[in-house]
C-alpha cells in the first residue's frame, strides 16, 4: 500500500500493490463491469460497487501491470471528498 499526494495536494492517490500471477489485458477491459468474475464463486460486484463509489466522489480506479509479477490498483480522488 502506498498513499502520496499530487503536487498540487488536491488529489490523493493509493496504490494498492501485490507479487501474484497479475491479470490478462482481455479481463483488465471488463473488471469493474457488474456480475464479470474470473472467480468460480465470485459474484463479480465487489469492483462494480468499488468503482460506482469513488466516481461519484469524483475519484477514478485503474489498474495496471506491477512488473516484474502482480498487478496494482490505483484509487485517485480529491482531497475534498475526506472532509480533512
Amino acid at each position: 500500500l502506498r498513499v502520496y499526494l499530487d503536487k498540487a495536494g488536491t488529489r490523493v492517490f493509493m496504490d494498492i500493490a501485490d507479487d501474484g500471477p497479475g491479470m490478462r489485458e482481455e479481463d483488465k477491459e471488463k473488471i469493474f463491469q457488474p456480475y464479470f468474475s474470473t472467480k468460480k464463486g465470485g459474484t463479480g460486484l465487489g469492483l462494480a460497487i468499488a468503482n460506482k463509489i469513488v466516481t461519484e466522489h469524483s475519484g477514478y480506479i485503474r489498474v495496471k501491470d506491477n512488473s516484474p509479477r502482480g498487478t496494482i490498483f490505483t484509487v485517485e480522488m480529491p482531497v475534498k471528498s475526506f472532509n480533512l
